[in-house]
């Protein structure tokens, strides 16, 4: 193979294998010395700079200090006459066929010859219109190249020169799609940080419309808030029970305010309230794509958790899937999100409500025990409004100060009528329905005297464990006959598996009020 044609078929190749300019242009440099037996081989760009000078970017062979010495220029004047210079600045092959006769290598002749370099040919480097750099080959022979030679290394320094290009063009694409994918990651986290704010401040907004603070002096108040102070300060799992509306979320938030993660997140999840397809994407966050409609991905509650508490409301409400899920995060602190097999630890505290009874649910199989052990691990049952009726003025007082205030009314008092009748109501939705009857009061009530309409009580739901006034009274024979036909086929055992409050599907705590209220005489059903 003719010994040109194997040097530009070496330098062909480095080509087709180039991912990096300077990697191409040394390796061009250092073939055309070995193989293509130039004397010095380099390649410069061309700087605007107010000398114009070409800064050399690559080079093999023979230089000793040459072009360090020569510092060659682009420009117009003497020094820039020579063929590095000439080609970049017209763009055209510039051949120097023997430097002892060439005018325009004057200025470095005698280096030149010192250097034994005897013919040099400049070939411009251009993408287009654009000259950006020259391609210099020095040769110790003046008759190094001919006219065939010429053109086949003009036609490489082309190629050599969309070689460059395209490689410039791949890594503008690349660092293009590096700020696109910056940028979109960049927004991703604010779009996270926008869900992060959004959604602790619709908490927010859902505890102001609650009360602020437990307000009562009961001994049954008192043993919960003793309760609270004992559990609070550990990172226990708490297991809060009680009717709707006794207040068990605000029960939470006094255990998380007085724990060691009060300056981190309390996230509030009502399990109730969610889809059971949706709900393991809500606890654990989703990847984009997991699922029909998960356009991006999620962040899930666990994570927005992270360091502080996590309450998860209704918790009786959890499909058999996500029960799964949730054991495994207690056991083992680390999740998955939807669609991800990534592992995430999580340093949360969980606090779980129900107002249902667990233990029952356990027995009928729709709650799994080993989960219900995991979270009962401190339980707190909190009274209904009915076993703390002492507190019933206190709260009034509360709710009508802090209305009377949104809507800038004066109360000078309450009247005794609606004092009696807020006293002995049986209150089934507890403080929640005294909250909303106390709003609607200040609302209706023309300033100076607080009144409540006697009819609105008539209108509510029937008792669910004895009304202290005589109306509801079918009602509650009713009740008393289910009650006691538990008990008759339960043997007289109240608590348990195989118990009355089991059979009914409510807290043992609870039938032990509706007993002690309705006066059933629980020993008669007792067998020997």
């Amino acid at each position: 193979m003719d010994g040109t044609v194997q040097t530009l078929h070496q330098c062909h190749l480095a080509l087709l294998r180039a991912t990096d300019e300077n990697e191409l242009l040394q390796s061009i440099c250092r073939i055309l010395v070995e193989v293509g037996g130039f004397r010095m081989v380099w390649v410069g760009y061309p700087q605007n700079d107010a000398e114009k000078s070409i800064r050399p970017v690559a080079y093999a062979g023979h230089d000793n200090g040459y072009l360090a010495a020569v510092s060659a220029t682009w420009a117009h004047d003497e020094r820039g006459q020579g063929p590095a210079g000439t080609a970049l600045r017209t763009g055209k092959p510039a051949w120097a066929k023997n430097i002892r006769d060439e005018q325009s290598f004057a200025p470095w002749r005698e280096k030149a010859l010192g250097h034994s370099y005897a013919s040099s040919l400049a070939l411009p480097l251009a993408g287009g219109a654009n000259i950006f750099g020259v391609l210099s080959l020095y040769s110790a022979e003046t008759g190094k190249f001919n006219e065939a030679t010429f053109e086949q290394y003009v036609e490489f320094a082309e190629n050599l020169a969309f070689g460059i290009s395209t490689i410039r063009t791949r890594e503008d694409q690349k660092r293009s799609d590096e700020a696109l994918q910056k940028a979109f990651e960049e927004i991703k986290a604010l779009k996270d940080k926008l869900y992060e704010e959004n959604l602790a401040l619709r908490e927010e907004l859902d505890q102001a419309s609650m009360f602020e603070e437990i307000v009562g002096s009961s001994p049954a108040l008192q043993e919960v808030l003793s309760q609270v102070a004992k559990v609070a300060p550990s990172d226990s799992t708490v297991l809060i029970t009680g009717e709707t509306g006794t207040g068990k979320e605000l029960v939470a938030r006094a255990i998380h305010k007085r724990s060691q993660r009060t300056s981190r997140a309390f996230v509030s999840v009502n399990c109730g309230a969610i889809p059971s397809s949706l709900i393991a994407s809500e606890l654990f966050g989703h990847e984009k794509g997991a699922f029909t409609g998960a356009f991006q991905r999620r962040i899930g509650r666990f994570e927005l958790a992270e360091g502080g508490t996590l309450f998860l409301d209704e918790v009786a409400e959890l499909p058999s899937e996500t029960q799964a899920t949730l054991l495994r995060v207690l056991q083992e602190r680390e999740f998955e999100r939807v669609g991800s097999s990534k592992l995430i630890s999580a340093n949360v505290r969980v606090i779980a409500a129900t107002n249902r009874d667990l233990g029952a649910a356990v027995a009928a199989g729709s709650f799994r025990s080993d989960l219900f052990y995991r979270l009962n691990v401190f339980p707190i049952d909190v009274p209904s409004l009915r076993q703390r009726s002492e507190d019933i003025p206190l709260l009034v007082s509360y709710f009508i100060d802090r209305y009377s205030e949104k809507i800038g009314k004066k109360f000078i008092g309450i009247e005794k009528r609606s004092l009696d009748l807020l006293g002995n109501y049986s209150w089934p939705g507890n403080i929640r329905e005294l909250q909303n009857i106390i709003e609607r009061s200040v609302i209706l009530s023309e300033s100076g005297g607080f009144a409540v309409d006697e009819s609105w009580f008539a209108a509510q739901p029937a008792p669910s464990d004895g009304p202290r006034s005589s109306f509801n009274k079918r009602i509650l024979d009713q009740e008393r006959k289910m009650i006691e036909a538990a008990l008759a086929e339960a043997n007289g055992r109240e608590s348990g598996s195989f118990g009355a409050a089991a059979k009914l599907g409510m807290p043992a705590s609870t039938l032990e009020s509706k007993i002690k209220t309705l006066g059933i005489k629980k020993a008669k059903f007792r067998t020997a």
